[in-house]
């Protein structure tokens, strides 16, 4: 039976997919549920809606990306099977990210409509706690909200960092998660056709096994993705034509090594201050 003590029997902070499965199932159990959610602007302002890391910026997209990226291969082999199709075929970055975008606001929505049809209240809040029994939700434009609850779940996750140390990360570089998520990434910039190089401090996939790492950074690189192995960067700089300019430490030789690029992709584990720096779109030479 609901506590009437408190407006909820189960808050949950966190719209994202362990809070949302959360929520869901005691909402099916006959329980009183709340969702709060509020997505904090990253350094270039960048918002989503509810669904959390996983279908806004993680595992959706990229998938979607990837999926860019094999039609891409398919067209260049089908020839080889009978398909007249003329040779290279252009990718439209634009077109793609509109229709990647699109498919997750629909799930935005779909994950709102879910909640209302199993009576689940959803508060677009940023929520810090009261008391062991209460949050103070403040909205977009200020207005505060007192909830209660006989319990609450923190599921609010977390975000990737930038290498606070190295001159340049924050303003001009974006983020992504570590490691596999660092050759996902590439693997579908390269795929989609973009000249893609990934600079790594020490061995690829650390925790892994590196027989199976080897095997992928030897396919990916066969098939056009750079590896600058055993760099650290040091600093990235605006050029005036627009292009960021890195600037490295080769740990192999003690050089320094710099390289012009379009964007420049942060790959950092959370715990190691810098882990995998992915540079991307690749516009000049590396020397």
């Amino acid at each position: 039976m609901f506590n009437q003590r408190w407006d909820y029997d189960l808050l949950v902070i966190g719209g994202g997919s362990g809070g949302l499965a959360c929520a869901k199932e005691a909402a099916q159990l006959g329980r009183k549920v709340a969702v709060v959610d509020y997505v904090e602007p990253s350094p270039r302002g960048t918002r989503w809606g509810l669904g959390g890391t996983c279908v806004n910026v993680g595992c959706i997209p990229k998938k979607l990306m990837h999926q860019a990226a094999l039609l891409g291969g398919l067209i260049r082999d089908a020839p080889h099977y009978g398909w007249e199709v003329a040779q290279p075929v252009p990718h439209d970055w634009r077109k793609m990210a509109e229709a990647v975008q699109n498919h997750v606001k629909s799930l935005n929505w779909g994950h709102r409509v879910q909640l209302h049809d199993r009576k689940v209240k959803y508060f677009n809040v940023k929520a810090g706690f009261v008391d062991e029994h209460t949050v103070r939700g403040v909205a977009k434009g200020g207005k505060e909200i007192l909830l209660s609850a006989d319990h609450i779940v923190i599921a609010t996750g977390g975000r990737p960092r930038y290498p606070a140390h190295i001159e340049g990360a924050l303003e001009y570089g974006i983020t992504t998660g570590a490691a596999d998520v660092a050759l996902e990434c590439a693997g579908f910039l390269t795929g989609i056709g973009l000249d893609t190089t990934v600079m790594m401090r020490s061995i690829p996939l650390r925790g892994f096994d590196q027989q199976m790492s080897s095997l992928v950074t030897e396919h990916m690189a066969s098939h056009g993705t750079r590896f600058l192995r055993g760099c650290t960067p040091s600093q990235v700089r605006r050029l005036p034509d627009g292009q960021l300019q890195v600037t490295w430490e080769d740990h192999t030789t003690g050089k320094e090594g710099t390289g012009t690029f379009n964007t420049v992709l942060w790959a950092v584990a959370p715990r190691v201050s810098a882990c995998l720096p992915t540079t991307v779109g690749h516009a000049g030479k590396t020397r």
